[in-house]
Formats: C-alpha cells, sequence, structure tokens
C-alpha cells in the first residue's frame, strides 16, 4: 500500500547512438599548458563557455563499451534545466523494507539516488545480494548509474536480533540481559545485548540510549547478568541498534571501547561485499588510521577492482585522530547518531563542521548522515528545522547527504529523497548568487607529477569560473583529475568522461561530478572532438560554447599537459 501512494518514475534508457566522427568544434586560444615545467598565460575574458580536463593514469582493460553513457536522470535534467540548474550535492538513500522492492528502487533512482547504502546491521547476506542485483539491473535497463555502499556493522555495543520491534512506550520496564540471545527471542520484556560486561559497566541512575536517542531508558537495578530499565523517551526498538549510556549527562565509555573495531562478523561482510564488487565500504566506529589502512590492504589483496574505504566519524576516539583518518581513508562520513549519543549533543555541529572543512581541503569526499529528516519517519513533510539542518550542510559544500532510517523504514522513503533533492539545489542556487561557501585550500599533493595535475586543476576550476563557463569536461582514467576539480568546487558542473565503469561508479560520491562511460582512442585530440559531437547530439552542449581542455591521457611516456579555448560552432 505505501509503494502504491508514492510516485514512481522511470526515465528510459536513452537510444544507441551512431558512429562518432570529428565535431564541427575549432581550435581558439591556447590560454595555458604545462609540461614538467609548468608553464602558463594569465586567461583573458571570454563568454559562455565550457571547460575541458583530462588526467594521466595507468589505462585500465576494459571491454568495449557504448559511445558514451550518462545516468539518464542526469540527461534529462540537464537537457531540461541546462547546466546551472544540475543538482551537485549527492544524495545517498540507505536500503530496507520501505524501499527493497525492485518497483521502489527504479522510483528512488528515478528521484536522485546517486548511492544505495546497504547497512550490514541488518538482514541477511542474500537479501543484500539480491538488493543489488535489483540495482544493477536496474542500472543496466534504465540507463540509471547508482553506485553501492557498504557498511560495517562495528564491534560497538548493539541489541541482539529480536523476534520482533518492540514499541517501548514511557514508563514501561524493560530487562537488558547477555543471556543467550534464544532465551530472550520470546519474552518481549527481555533484550539481549552483544557485550558480556555489559551489567559491569552500568549504574543505577545511568541512561540508556538506544540508536543515537531514538528512545531513552533509566537504569533502576540490576541482578547478575539483567539490568531492569524503565522507558523515559519512547520509540521503536529494532534488532541491531546501537546501545550507549550516560551518567550525570554525559557520555560513558564502556570498556568495550579497546575492543578491535572490525568484528568477526564484519570480516565476513567484508568479503561479502568484495564478492559483490560494491563500490564503497564503509566502516563505523573509526577509532585511527591503522584500521583503515589494513582494511584497505586487505581489499587490495582480494579484489582485482578497486574498493573505496569510507571511515565513519562516530566514536570520541576518532576526534583526536582526524587528520590521520581523513588522509588515510577515500572518503570520511559524519554519523550524527551514534556521534552525538557517545560526545555532548552541543558539540557535534563543531564537529561536523571540522571534517567537512578537514575533507575539503585534503580533497576526500564527505557525507554527512544521521537525522536529516527525522520526522519523515511517519510525516508527509520535514520540519523547518530539517530543511534548516540540510541547508546548513549544503552551505558548508559537503560531498553528499545521506538518509539512514528515513529511506530504510519511513512510511515516505521517496518523498524524503525529493526533499534532498529540492533542499539541495534551492541551496546551491543561493550559494552561487551569494557567491558564499569558498574556503581557502592549500597545495597537497607530493609527487612533482601530482603537483603538476593539481595545478591544471585548479587553474582551470578558476578559469571557468572567471569564463561563466556552463561546464568543465574532464578526461579521467582513474577519476584522479576530477576529484581535484571537485575539491574546488566550482561554480559550474564537471563532466567527467572515463572508461572505466568502476572509476564512473565511484565519481558519484563526488560533489558537482557527472560521470560519464566512454570509449578513448589513443589521440587526445580524438578523443576530445568525438565526445563533443556525442554531446551535440544529445543537445548537451550548443554552437558558440567555448570549451577549455585540458588533456594528458596519452599512452606514451612523454607527458604534457595543455589547457586550450576551443569554440563549438
Amino acid at each position: 500500500a505505501m509503494s502504491a501512494a508514492l510516485a514512481r518514475a522511470g526515465v528510459a534508457r536513452p537510444a544507441a547512438l551512431p558512429a562518432s566522427h570529428r565535431s564541427s568544434l575549432h581550435p581558439a586560444r591556447v590560454f595555458a599548458s604545462s609540461n614538467t615545467k609548468g608553464n602558463g598565460r594569465k586567461p583573458r575574458k571570454a563568454g559562455s563557455s565550457s571547460v575541458a580536463v583530462a588526467d594521466v593514469a595507468t589505462p585500465l582493460t576494459t571491454s568495449r563499451t557504448p559511445e558514451i553513457e550518462v545516468d539518464s536522470v542526469l540527461e534529462q535534467e540537464l537537457s531540461s534545466n541546462g547546466f546551472r540548474s544540475t543538482r551537485r550535492t549527492k544524495l545517498i538513500a540507505t536500503i530496507g523494507p520501505a524501499c527493497e522492492s525492485k518497483e521502489m528502487l527504479d522510483a528512488m533512482a528515478s528521484n536522485g539516488m546517486n548511492v544505495a547504502r546497504l547497512n550490514m546491521s541488518h538482514g541477511s547476506h542474500a537479501w543484500h545480494a539480491e538488493i543489488i542485483s535489483h540495482i544493477r539491473a536496474l542500472n543496466k535497463e534504465k540507463g540509471y548509474s547508482v553506485a553501492i555502499m557498504m557498511d560495517t556493522q562495528g564491534s560497538e555495543v548493539h541489541i541482539m536480533e529480536m523476534a520482533a520491534p518492540l514499541k517501548a512506550e514511557t514508563g514501561q520496564e524493560l530487562v537488558f540481559t547477555v543471556r543467550d540471545p534464544a532465551a530472550s527471542l520470546g519474552d518481549d520484556a527481555a533484550i539481549a545485548v552483544s557485550y558480556d560486561a555489559f551489567a559491569e559497566d552500568v549504574q543505577v541512575g545511568d541512561e540508556i540510549v538506544i540508536d543515537g536517542g531514538m528512545v531513552s531508558l533509566e537504569v533502576e537495578g540490576k541482578a547478575g547478568p539483567d539490568v531492569y530499565c524503565r522507558v523515559v523517551d519512547p520509540g521503536l526498538v529494532l534488532s541491531r541498534a546501537n546501545l550507549t549510556f550516560r551518567r550525570g549527562g554525559r557520555p560513558v565509555r564502556a570498556k568495550n571501547a579497546m575492543l578491535p573495531v572490525l568484528s568477526a562478523k564484519d570480516w565476513v561482510d567484508v568479503d561479502f561485499a568484495v564478492q559483490q564488487g560494491v563500490d564503497f565500504i564503509a566502516v563505523s566506529f573509526v577509532k585511527s588510521a591503522d584500521v583503515i589502512n589494513n582494511l584497505k590492504s586487505y581489499i587490495q589483496s582480494r579484489s582485482a577492482r578497486d574498493i573505496d574505504v569510507i571511515a565513519k566519524v562516530e566514536s570520541p576516539d576518532s576526534i583526536p585522530n582526524l587528520a590521520e583518518i581523513v588522509d588515510a581513508a577515500d572518503g570520511v562520513m559524519v554519523a550524527r547518531g551514534d556521534l552525538g549519543a557517545q560526545i555532548r549533543l552541543e558539540d557535534v555541529p563543531s564537529v561536523q563542521k571540522e571534517v567537512v572543512l578537514r575533507c575539503r581541503q585534503a580533497g576526500k569526499p564527505v557525507i554527512v548522515a544521521s537525522h536529516l529528516l527525522q520526522s519523515m519517519h511517519e510525516l508527509p513533510t520535514p520540519t523547518r528545522a530539517e530543511v534548516s539542518d540540510i541547508a546548513d550542510v549544503v552551505r558548508q559544500r559537503a560531498d553528499a547527504l545521506m538518509l539512514s532510517g528515513e529511506s530504510a523504514a519511513g512510511l515516505f522513503p521517496q518523498k524524503a529523497l525529493e526533499v534532498l533533492r529540492i533542499v539541495a539545489a534551492r541551496i546551491e542556487g543561493w550559494c552561487r548568487e551569494e557567491g558564499s561557501g569558498a574556503i581557502a585550500l592549500p597545495r597537497i599533493a607530493g609527487s612533482l607529477d601530482a603537483r603538476i595535475g593539481e595545478e591544471v586543476c585548479a587553474s582551470a576550476a578558476s578559469m571557468a569560473d572567471n569564463l561563466g563557463a556552463a561546464a568543465i569536461f574532464v578526461f579521467t582514467r582513474r577519476g584522479v583529475n576530477a576529484s581535484w576539480l571537485s575539491r574546488y568546487r566550482p561554480d559550474c558542473p564537471i563532466f567527467a568522461f572515463t572508461d572505466s565503469q568502476e572509476v564512473r561508479q565511484r565519481l558519484n560520491l563526488r560533489w558537482g561530478v557527472i560521470p560519464f562511460l566512454v570509449r578513448f582512442e589513443d589521440d587526445p585530440e580524438t578523443n576530445v572532438t568525438r565526445t563533443f559531437e556525442l554531446l551535440k547530439r544529445r543537445n548537451l552542449v550548443a554552437a558558440k560554447d567555448l570549451v577549455v581542455v585540458v588533456s594528458d591521457i596519452q599512452r606514451t611516456s612523454q607527458q604534457h599537459r595543455s589547457v586550450q579555448v576551443r569554440h563549438v560552432s
């Protein structure tokens, strides 16, 4: 009934294109070029333009691909609204019972879902495999480009498997126990927890917080392995929900703080994720860079494809180690729900801002998650405070917004996603009008070749803004230069052309990047002219657009980068 009540929209897969040929593009003035000496010239003013950039990388072995592929929803948006109206902030939706059907996944994808998150705290491997199969089938059938993120459960204290969700009412008495969970499944008032020393750690008078504050209880007594509590703030108690406790209004660190970040179950789930070929693995309760480096090494030894590792900041231990965590991870998630249960609530906004800033400076994608639209679990419209919260995240220029329970178990998953999409697009437009959101970005590249790429992309982004470009185009084998460009948050969208499906999927998490899948030829000039001819046929570029090309995807050992301006005639 819920699925029928929600609008479902599908966009047909674009028809196959005829063989490409050279476009009517002709060269114009060369603004800047760089070889290993990094020479350059200052650009002069011009009219509306597009900017194209390409990066060198080790070519990936790929099967022969179609002429050009782009997410069908984004293509429709570009054709209808133009480059400047496209949404730059990416949207992640957690998949659960509320949107698990193929029809609902189709509706979510058509409404702007860039990444589907699978929470391994819930569901079997068979269930997750079916969701992955549905998403990939929809990508193929409907022309979507939805990436897949697997999220580990972590070894923090959590509720064990329950026979059914429990509605906790104010004043109700509940018992938490470390007894055999099987002995508790038939008792609605007994809730088994995963931490053997739980009864030892808590004290009478402590506050028990479930799932980051969804339910709170007061400890009234203890007897052996059992902890007796009374519900203070009512709500729904779910299997696998995280559990923390406070004493005197302050979070209490249990002895389990010394447990490993990745549990035995997590390693089994990682193997499953590698087998399924997901695009991202998010690691819960990261405390230092060690677990990230260890996991990345493990993935490299098990997988022939690259999988980005996302560090979740939701533990007080991660805060003093933010610099090393950001440096080691491929991206970072601010998981505000569990973080807010373990640090003071009033500190969450400042931690969020610090994480976003560090990630932007380091050029790493950053996700803000938890409680963005908490009221939409049960209501069809958000509160004004929630809209303001989303707007603040967008103004901070985070790469992505993530729905958790709102999409997984809420009554209005598609509407919640629509709210994110509409608010993000509107606030982005306001930021461009006001010229807000810019921050100082230090140069961070190490090797000479990386520094050249960084300088070229910084110049291209600045040039795009100064010329009022319609878009930036980057030709990339590994996504490196597309990521550099995203770091500078240019006013225009970034079209990233790659010959790797894996790179295309991972770029779905990058702010402002619209990934295309194309075939690359050995000649860089052929790649540029052929790509723009294909875009003209799809009405994605128009006559009189200016195109600034930065090309360095040659297969030769001699590396040369040039920034040039060309007209579309």
